[in-house]
């Protein structure tokens, strides 16, 4: 008798959280997974320190705390121009990771196709593969991780049914244009397909003098406010990430879906972080603009550093990542090259070929995270820089 089942025999336990006990087993540097290592704001654990104090520790609302909801729903007008219903159109989850799930197994049938562009959130292959779809992959290639205007329009067909976009891009750093965005759009609409937008590095932009970096939403362009689910939630922007609160906004039948695949889930996200999330919604402008200073500082520390030690680096416009060439050190792949660095160098980083169907495509890839103390960073370029020899 087999005990596991198919599903569960399609994909592995992930890469970049085993790259974390790795870390742990070695003692090396853990610039592999993707959360910070310094403090959260303040304001915001005082806030769920008084939630909790204040007995805000029963269930909320399954689809998510009035005063939350009302909350992100502010906040989305300001940020991103977007009016929404908070009562019907946004549902709050146990992080972006779940939001993601549960609008795939609402929306996706058994047999229908969902659009990947690859490299990927490892996540997005399992989910496919949890909600019996097919995954159909679109490449984006270095050095500015631009797609094939062909090879997109060639991936969609009658089973098509949904498209993922990250935007600020993980693994790459990639801030799709509104150009970009539009080609994409058009394509959706004239093959009435979905969008599921991950937009959890929003805030994490880099502009500068050559390049005007913007965050663009898919859901504000025209013809896609109803046919987008956009995903989001605090775990970058606030520094939480074990807190795990996230939501998904979109039309209201797809809400009710969501919300009822959410409800046997997980039920609901923890009562107190939401409570303290009606505060983190309320910071002001200047708290974003220092979070993309802070962020452009570790950013190029690192490539700097990475660049010394011998790496090819893609510079990222977004999110906290850094994506790297490693064929001139001559390992015969990344699985090789990260098992080296982990144990010999003392750095954790997350092979390439995790962020790929074919592993070939990463074999000479690996990707840094920068979301750590300059201490950390510090310490991660001492081992690195030893490599030069």
């Amino acid at each position: 008798m087999n005990l596991v089942s198919l599903k569960a025999q399609h994909f592995t336990e992930s890469i970049i959280r085993d790259m974390t006990r790795q870390a742990l087993q070695y003692g090396a540097v853990n610039l592999s997974q993707g959360f910070p290592d310094f403090a959260a704001p303040e304001a915001l654990k005082q806030a769920a320190c008084d939630a909790i104090n204040a007995d805000v520790n029963q269930y909320a609302i399954t689809w998510g705390a009035k005063r939350f909801r009302d909350a992100i729903a502010d906040k989305t007008k300001w940020h991103l121009g977007l009016n929404i219903d908070p009562d019907r159109e946004l549902v709050v989850t146990c992080g972006s990771t779940e939001a993601m799930i549960a609008t795939m197994l609402a929306t996706v049938n058994p047999g229908d196709e969902v659009i990947l562009f690859e490299p990927y959130y490892e996540n997005y292959g399992p989910d496919a593969i949890l909600t019996e779809a097919t995954a159909r992959y679109v490449t984006l290639h270095p050095p500015d991780w631009s797609f094939d205007p062909d090879e997109l329009r060639a991936a969609f067909n009658a089973k098509t049914r949904a498209l993922v976009i990250t935007t600020p891009h993980n693994p790459t750093g990639k801030v799709f244009s509104r150009e970009e965005l539009r080609f994409i759009a058009d394509l959706c609409i004239e093959h009435d397909v979905l969008v599921f937008t991950d937009e959890i590095y929003e805030h994490i932009l880099y502009p500068d003098e050559t390049r005007d970096v913007k965050h663009v939403a898919m859901a504000t362009l025209d013809g896609m406010r109803d046919r987008t689910v956009t995903i989001n939630g605090m775990s970058k922007t606030y520094s939480v990430t074990g807190w795990r609160v996230g939501y998904a906004i979109a039309r209201p039948e797809i809400i009710d879906a969501i919300r009822k695949v959410h409800d046997f889930l997980t039920v609901g996200a923890a009562a107190p972080l939401q409570e303290a999330g009606v505060t983190a919604m309320a910071f002001p402008e200047s708290y974003y603009q220092k979070l993309q200073s802070d962020y452009r500082k570790r950013r190029d520390l690192l490539l700097g550093v990475l660049v010394e030690a011998g790496f090819r680096c893609y510079k990222p416009d977004g999110a906290y990542y850094i994506m790297t060439d490693i064929r001139d050190f001559g390992f015969a792949n990344d699985i090789e090259f990260t098992k080296h660095l982990v144990r010999d160098v003392g750095v954790a980083v997350v092979p390439g070929s995790s962020f790929y169907r074919n592993p070939a495509f990463g074999a000479q890839q690996v990707r840094f995270c920068y979301c750590k103390r300059d201490e950390t960073l510090q310490a991660a370029a001492e081992r690195l820089l030893k490599m030069r020899a």
